[in-house]
């Protein structure tokens, strides 16, 4: 990716090395433990923060609790750069974007933080992977999720990195256009879970704006270079439930699916990626996903 002279965003909070790891509490909303550590691992909203959350707009007391090691001191090192400089890149799309619809775009913050991090949304944890916060508005990543993705999911490269910040991007763009809370009505006639449920259709969505995101931005400044789409499809198919799910215990579940499967969330960063509209992202209302 070319973003070696693209400036830098303003809004990175860096809080490796804060003292915010350690023993705290997890939060277990309605879904459970099994959603958490299957469903919600690998970068996208935790589902029960928005199907439960959202209704009062504050986190739930919680149990149980988690070592979390401190990690290094916050520093000007070339992932917080790269990281960095993706999120200006996003805000500089989708600031433009809402103009263009009549609308302003209120920047997220993005929070890097080692081991464990309090959130407004409850305790920021490594092993959760990175999420989007509807409650405070702020993108929580540990830097050290990387190694994870390309070590033991083999989705490396700098263009695997930018798709998970855009990923998450895109859950706070959901969130200023309203859908998230527009998904609450979707509960009656949806199930939560599963291959047709209110929470894939977040998730897939997210990653369709990931690609729209990539497309306005490559089409503004050229930032994709050879082998960059090719990083990001294999980064959308290595967090397929589906996937996922088979490498944790050998089949999969999809009644408990809450981020879609490894050929739909590829399809539908395709899709972005293609169109550079996010009126072709509208996975509530297609029948087939």
């Amino acid at each position: 990716m070319r973003l070696d002279d693209e400036r830098q965003s303003s809004n990175i909070e860096d809080r490796r090395g804060s003292g915010g790891g350690g023993r705290a509490p997890i939060r277990i909303g309605s879904i459970g433990g099994l959603v958490l550590v299957l469903g919600a691992l690998y970068f996208g909203v935790d589902p029960r923060l928005v199907l439960n959350l959202l209704e009062d707009g504050a986190p739930s007391a919680g149990s149980g609790s988690m070592v979390a090691q401190q990690g290094p001191a916050p520093g000007n090192d070339a992932q917080k750069r790269f990281i960095s400089s993706v999120l200006a890149s996003t805000e500089d799309v989708w600031t433009t974007y809402f103009q263009q619809m009549g609308r302003t775009y209120h920047e997220p913050h993005l929070v890097l933080f080692s081991g464990g991090e309090p959130s407004g949304c409850g305790y920021a944890q490594t092993s959760v992977g990175p999420f989007y916060c509807p409650a405070d508005h702020k993108v929580y990543l540990d830097l050290a999720f990387f190694q994870e993705l390309q070590g033991r999911l083999g989705a490396g490269g700098d263009f695997a990195k930018a798709y998970v910040v855009a990923h998450e991007i895109g859950h706070h763009v959901q969130n200023e256009l309203g859908i998230m809370q527009q998904a609450q009505t979707q509960r009656s006639s949806l199930s939560e879970t599963g291959e047709g449920g209110v929470s894939v259709r977040i998730e897939l969505q997210a990653d369709c704006f990931a690609g729209v995101w990539a497309k306005r931005a490559n089409d503004a400044k050229q930032i994709l270079q050879t082998g960059d789409v090719e990083q990001g499809m294999n980064a959308a198919a290595a967090v397929g439930d589906d996937r996922l799910q088979k490498m944790a215990r050998g089949y999969a579940v999809p009644d408990s699916f809450t981020h879609g499967t490894s050929a739909q969330r590829v399809q539908w960063f395709r899709r972005g990626l293609n169109s550079g509209d996010i009126r072709q992202c509208n996975t509530f209302g297609s029948p087939s996903l």
